[in-house]
């Protein structure tokens, strides 16, 4: 990427071997509500490895004669990985499914019927098991315990490196697209655009973690003079007894889901954030998109395109909280698996990122 990600913690880096592979890389949705277990729609809990969610709509597609968009689907999942989602379709075409379904990397796990076909979004979250090769002991115990702790502290909810592409430029054409003013064609442009509202959004994010750590690390005068900030102002932020600064004019939501509101009484908000209840988010700049306000606003001023119409903006919690958090090490293989739970849209890799404090990217 030409810009550094900003990590929100403070300990050294630590050595690990990560790769994104259907051996190594596993996750299962967790979908929002259950089956009924009777309706129109049959459901499909499918189990998939090296193949992506389009190319599984596709194959499920061809195997029941159905049009692509009649088979629902809650999230997209990558193909180097073995993956757990569920899927949608309209019961009579159960017969066709089952004649016509042969390939080996889709496995169908649980069937059950509902009343709706599942929609984009639709699922709450998302449970990974990864394993990481070259850990010595140390680092493993360390993994563990700072693994731990963001459980309970949380981290900043950046988008992955899957977002931008194989070269990380992808929004760079996404920008000269969403600038042409022109109707996005296909799902092609509308990722690349997605890919730049999602580049701005890690900038606004970046420099908040960058701002909170000012804060944090130094004393109230020496803060406000790296900030240029008034000294009272400074002083009221570092009151804030969590990592990540809340400002007014700050949009928040309730977590993991609710309603956005402002920040209003900042002493009040910190109190609720650092309770869990929420969590302050960051702006997917596009058509109807919510501003923040007041000193929040500019703050978030300086990564907002409004030129950027030709998607539908958006908010996404800027701080999240990783859940069930689990590891294993064997000694002799020097392997550790780790085990959590992210709420939907997260990455996996942008914790792991944050607990080894290098870039996972690679080659």
């Amino acid at each position: 990427m030409n810009h550094i990600k900003i990590y929100a913690y403070n300990h050294t880096p630590l050595q690990f071997d990560f790769k994104q592979t259907v051996e190594r890389f596993f996750v299962e949705e967790i979908p929002l509500y259950s089956s009924t277990g009777t309706g129109n729609y049959l459901i499909l809990k499918i189990k998939k490895t090296d193949m992506s969610t389009w190319k599984l709509i596709t194959v499920l597609a061809k195997a029941t004669g159905l049009q692509e968009r009649d088979i629902g689907y809650a999230g997209l999942k990558d193909k180097n990985a073995t993956t757990i989602q569920y899927v949608s379709l309209p019961k009579q075409y159960e017969k066709e499914l089952n004649k016509n379904l042969t390939t080996e990397k889709i496995e169908i796990l649980e069937r059950t019927y509902n009343k709706a076909p599942i929609k984009i979004g639709q699922l709450k979250g998302n449970r990974f098991s990864i394993i990481l090769h070259h850990i010595n002991e140390k680092d493993a115990k360390f993994f563990n315990t700072t693994a731990k702790k963001m459980q309970v502290d949380g981290i900043p909810n950046y988008y992955g490196y899957q977002r931008f592409g194989e070269d990380s430029r992808s929004y760079l054409q996404g920008k000269e697209i969403a600038h042409s003013g022109k109707r996005l064609k296909g799902s092609k442009e509308k990722l690349l655009v997605s890919a730049y509202q999602s580049y701005l959004y890690n900038r606004w994010l970046g420099s908040r973690v960058k701002l909170s750590t000012i804060i944090t690390a130094n004393k109230a005068d020496e803060a406000a003079k790296k900030l240029k900030y008034p000294l009272e102002l400074v002083k009221v932020l570092a009151k804030q007894s969590q990592f990540f600064k809340l400002f007014l004019g700050d949009v928040i939501m309730p977590y993991p889901y609710g309603k956005t509101n402002y920040v209003k009484d900042m002493t009040q908000s910190a109190q609720a954030f650092e309770q869990k209840k929420i969590s302050p988010t960051g702006l997917l700049c596009g058509a109807n998109a919510l501003r923040a306000k007041s000193d929040a606003y500019h703050l978030e001023e300086e990564y907002d395109d409004t030129e950027l119409s030709s998607l539908k903006g958006d908010r996404r919690f800027a701080w999240i909280w990783p859940k069930e958090v689990e590891t294993a090490y064997d000694k002799e293989t020097k392997k550790l698996t780790v085990g959590f739970y992210l709420p939907k849209g997260s990455y996996a890799t942008t914790f792991l990122e944050e607990i080894g404090k290098f870039s996972l990217k690679g080659d």
